[in-house]
C-alpha cells in the first residue's frame, strides 16, 4: 500500500504539528484564496482534522477588485466542501483606498476572516504563507531599510492566527495540489508587475538564485526566523525598562522617567518609545522612524526643545526629566 504524494506528505506534516496543541472538537478557520498555497493548506487540514478530531472550516475572501472574483470565491467554496471543509463561507469586502491597494486588500480581507472566526467560535486561523513569502518579506524589508521587526518576516503563530507552511516551499504546494486534482485559480494580481512583491519574485529572487546559487529564499527565511528571536528578546528587555522608567508627574499623568531611559541601549529604548506612542494613541501604520527619531531627540539630546509632534494629534514633551506623551489637548490643558 503506497503512501501520499511526497508533497502532500510535507504539508500534512507541516499542518499536523501547528494542530498538535488543539483539544478535540475545536474548530479550526482556513483562510483561503483559491491558490495553491492555501488549497493545499485546506486539503491538508481537512484530513488532519479529521484524524485529530477537530473541525474544519474556511473563508474565501472575495476582494471584488477584478471581473468574475465571485465565480472563483464560489468554485472555490465548492472545492472545499468537496474535500471535506465544512461549513464554508464566502466573504466578498470593499476595499478601501488608505494605505495603498494591497495594504486596502490586506487590511479588508483580515477584516473579514475576523468576523468569520468569531462567527464560528474559531480557536486557530491558518494562513498559507509559504518560505518564499517568508523570503521577499524579508528582501522587501531590507529594500525599505526596516529594522529587526520588519526583517523577522511573518511569525509561525500570532494570537489566532498560524502560518503552518513557513518552512514549506510553494513549488510543493503546487505539486500537492497537482498530486491531488486540486483546481487552484492563479490570481492575475500575482503577475502585475506594478507590485513591488510581483517584481521582486519573477525578477530579483531568480537572479540571485543564479548568482549565488540555490538556496537564498531558504537562508533568508532562516535569517527571518534568527531575527524574530532577537527581537523577541529585545521587546522583553523593553517591557522591563517601561515598567522601571514609568513615573507619573506632579498631576498623577502616565511619564517615563529620562534617566532611566537614557540608560537603556539605544535599541531598547527605541522599542520603549515606539510602545508608548502606541499606548498614547499614535496609529501603528503612521508611525515612523523618524518620528521615534525626534522623541529620542528629547530624552538623548535635550537642550529645552520644544514637543516632538506625533501622528494622530499626539504630543511628545520633556518636563522636569519626565518625558510625557499625550493627546496634544491634553498637553495644553495642564
Amino acid at each position: 500500500m503506497t503512501g501520499p504524494h511526497p508533497a502532500v506528505a510535507r504539508v500534512r506534516l507541516a499542518v499536523r504539528a501547528a494542530l498538535g496543541d488543539l483539544p478535540p472538537g475545536s474548530l479550526v478557520l482556513v483562510a483561503v484564496s483559491g491558490g495553491a498555497d492555501s488549497m493545499a493548506l485546506a486539503a491538508a487540514a481537512a484530513f488532519e482534522s479529521r484524524s485529530a478530531g477537530l473541525r474544519c472550516a474556511a473563508v474565501v475572501v472575495d476582494h471584488q477588485l477584478q471581473s468574475g472574483s465571485h465565480a472563483v470565491a464560489e468554485e472555490a467554496a465548492k472545492a472545499l466542501v468537496g474535500l471535506g471543509v465544512d461549513p464554508v463561507r464566502v466573504r466578498a469586502v470593499d476595499v478601501g483606498g488608505e494605505g495603498g491597494p494591497e495594504a486596502a486588500a490586506r487590511a479588508a480581507r483580515y477584516a473579514a476572516i475576523d468576523a468569520t472566526a468569531v462567527e464560528l467560535g474559531a480557536v486557530a486561523v491558518l494562513l498559507g504563507h509559504t518560505r518564499d513569502d517568508q523570503a521577499e518579506s524579508v528582501l522587501l524589508g531590507l529594500a525599505r531599510g526596516s529594522g529587526a521587526r520588519s526583517l523577522s518576516g511573518m511569525a509561525h503563530a500570532r494570537g489566532l492566527y498560524r502560518r503552518p507552511l513557513l518552512d514549506v516551499e510553494r513549488a510543493t504546494t503546487c505539486a500537492a495540489c497537482a498530486a491531488e486534482a486540486i483546481a487552484v485559480w492563479d490570481d492575475p494580481h500575482n503577475e502585475d508587475d506594478a507590485f513591488a512583491r510581483v517584481r521582486l519574485r519573477h525578477r530579483v529572487l531568480p537572479v540571485i538564485e543564479a548568482e549565488l546559487g540555490p538556496g537564498v529564499s531558504r537562508a533568508l527565511a532562516r535569517t527571518a526566523a534568527l531575527l524574530r528571536e532577537d527581537d523577541a528578546a529585545l521587546e522583553q528587555w523593553a517591557d522591563e525598562v517601561r515598567v522601571a522608567a514609568s513615573a507619573p508627574d506632579g498631576r498623577g499623568n502616565h511619564a517615563l522617567d529620562v534617566e532611566v531611559l537614557a540608560a537603556a541601549p539605544a535599541a531598547v529604548r527605541r522599542r520603549v518609545l515606539r510602545a508608548e506612542a502606541l499606548w498614547a494613541g499614535v496609529p501603528g501604520g503612521d508611525l515612523r522612524a523618524s518620528h521615534l527619531t525626534g522623541v529620542d531627540a528629547l530624552v538623548m539630546r535635550w537642550k529645552g526643545q520644544g514637543p516632538a509632534h506625533l501622528p494622530g494629534g499626539i504630543r511628545a514633551t520633556r518636563d522636569c526629566g519626565r518625558l510625557q506623551l499625550a493627546p496634544h489637548e491634553t498637553v495644553e490643558s495642564q
